[in-house]
């Protein structure tokens, strides 16, 4: 019979992770009040992508925190941007190691995607990613379980780019601005030259049309996630409009 995941992980991980409550599971400094003014949130898959710098160069000329849904084999790949985003302010997501799709994988590969994501990230930064969004928004009840005992909420999408099927410029802008609401959680990836390239005047765009550029944690108003719940409640993850991935 398989021990409980936690039981099995202790003797992989530190022992701050070993706790009741795992070290990755505090929530992070608010930003603005998102009760008061309109807010969307601009979330980045698959990275640090090669392009990151130049992405971070516009969120810091914007003043806007973002929140990056980190792949374990591209934060040792580029670990020096992998630090900057968080030095940088910006929430940290975990997205696995390698993005297999989780739901055609048993608990303890699930796991291991998982919490090798967390620790390299932990090792780089200091800072463990504080939620989940498993690739391809793809999860079940496996799933679940496995971030439930991690105690990583499972964060999607209400809306997206399309970044990663058009390439373009105009469409990327063009996608976001007609998916925005308030709440909206955007699906964009920072390894899409096209999406790195067209921030500046989606920003611009955003801030005409009222909107605060924040983290996820921010849309929450102070509610805490609890470990496995799946989150925003109209997320949209159907297999055909998940991303491919280009890292």
């Amino acid at each position: 019979m398989r021990l409980p995941i936690r039981v099995a992980t202790c003797a992989a991980l530190i022992a701050a992770v070993c706790a009741p409550t795992p070290a990755w599971s505090s929530a992070p400094a608010k930003t603005v009040d998102c009760a008061k003014v309109k807010c969307i949130a601009l979330t980045f898959d698959d990275g640090p992508g090669q392009k990151a710098g130049k992405l971070l160069d516009a969120l810091k000329k914007y003043k806007v925190k973002a929140t990056f849904f980190l792949e374990g084999q591209y934060v040792k790949a580029r670990p020096e941007l992998a630090k900057r985003i968080a030095k940088e302010g910006h929430e940290l997501g975990n997205h696995s190691y390698t993005h297999p799709d989780f739901t055609k994988m048993d608990e303890s590969a699930i796991e291991s995607e998982i919490t090798r994501t967390q620790e390299l990230v932990h090792k780089l930064t200091g800072k463990y990613p504080t939620t989940l969004r498993p690739p391809y928004g793809l999860a079940n009840e496996r799933v679940q379980a496995v971030a439930t005992e991690l105690g990583l909420p499972i964060v999607l999408w209400n809306t997206g780019s399309q970044d990663w099927a058009t390439r373009d410029e105009k469409a990327i802008y063009k996608e976001v601005l007609k998916g925005a609401r308030r709440d909206s959680v955007v699906l964009m990836h920072d390894w899409v030259t096209q999406t790195v390239d067209v921030m500046p005047a989606l920003l611009k765009a955003l801030k005409e049309r009222g909107f605060h550029v924040v983290p996820v944690s921010a849309l929450l108003r102070g509610k805490k996630l609890a470990p496995g719940e799946v989150w925003p409640k109209d997320a949209t993850h159907a297999v055909e409009t998940s991303p491919l991935v280009d890292g």
